[in-house]
């Protein structure tokens, strides 16, 4: 009985195929970073044009809201065991690690002493902060960063956080230093009930309960409308930084990426062209 074998073969691309195959992956990956520089560049400029008007808009308000805390920063109040704090974000990314740098301040205060009662905002604060103290969340804001902030806006925030009971408010933001760099800030505000308690407040003129509440509401909103202004500021000249760097690495990659997309079009020209000498030299 005869005995049948069976051959197997496999079909071998040729290296000059394989050869372009990797420059096919090379050329497409060097559009893909070209395109992303394209848009990292324009988002830097665009960055430092919202920065320009950020740090205009912060000059005025910069003046009420030191103003307004003059007060509470000159005098002593009772902080109390009930406090509310206030976290200051945005709901736009892309700009650093200035969300993530207030989510760790308030997870290190939050690890001292629990929170009990915070409001937040801005979406990216919200999300960072829900697993560690979103129990304690009392209201959040969005539609933060999307356009400058007014006065109106702090206002709502200012009557959102008037509707609670709390000894001391703790506002906190990113205080704007220079383009390249801000600083997490905490400012505390007292409540009506602090504020009337403190002899401090009745040294020059004689004043009530409700001359006390209305300073207390039009300083708060102050204080907020100038956090608000800092953060953005902070946020803008981050994004622009970011951006930057972000076009300035993807330019190092483009260089890389030619490099090496010549380097291996010259190896497969040359490969193709040793396979054709060997094969002419085989025929005669």
């Amino acid at each position: 009985m005869a005995t049948t074998w069976l051959r197997t073969t496999m079909s071998v691309k040729p290296s000059s195929a394989r050869g372009m195959a990797t420059l096919k992956d090379i050329e497409t990956r060097l559009k893909s970073v070209t395109n992303i520089k394209k848009i990292t560049s324009s988002m830097k400029m665009v960055s430092a044009a919202k920065f320009t008007r950020a740090e205009r808009a912060l000059k005025p308000a910069r003046v009420y809201g030191t103003g307004a805390a003059s007060l509470y920063e000159k005098n002593e109040f009772a902080d109390g065991e009930d406090k509310l704090y206030v976290a200051i974000s945005s709901d736009r990314g892309l700009c650093g690690g200035i969300h993530s740098g207030m989510g760790r301040k308030f997870k290190a205060l939050h690890a001292e002493s629990p929170i009990k009662k915070a409001i937040v905002v801005g979406d990216k604060a919200k999300l960072i902060l829900v697993k560690t103290m979103g129990d304690a969340y009392l209201a959040t804001f969005n539609n933060v960063g999307r356009k400058q902030s007014s006065f109106t806006d702090a206002i709502a925030i200012a009557e959102e956080i008037l509707s609670h009971d709390f000894d001391s408010a703790d506002i906190a933001y990113n205080s704007f230093v220079n383009v390249v760099s801000y600083k997490p800030t905490i400012k505390p505000t007292p409540s009506a009930g602090n504020i009337e308690s403190n002899d401090a407040v009745y040294t020059y003129d004689e004043v009530d309960s409700e001359v006390i509440r209305c300073f207390q509401e039009f300083s708060l909103a102050n204080i907020i409308h100038h956090a608000l202004k800092e953060q953005e500021a902070s946020e803008q000249s981050s994004r622009m930084n970011a951006m930057e760097n972000a076009t300035r690495n993807a330019g190092e990659m483009i260089d890389e990426l030619r490099l090496k997309y010549n380097r291996t079009r010259q190896a497969v020209i040359t490969r193709e062209l040793i396979e054709i000498i060997s094969g002419a030299n085989a025929l005669e």
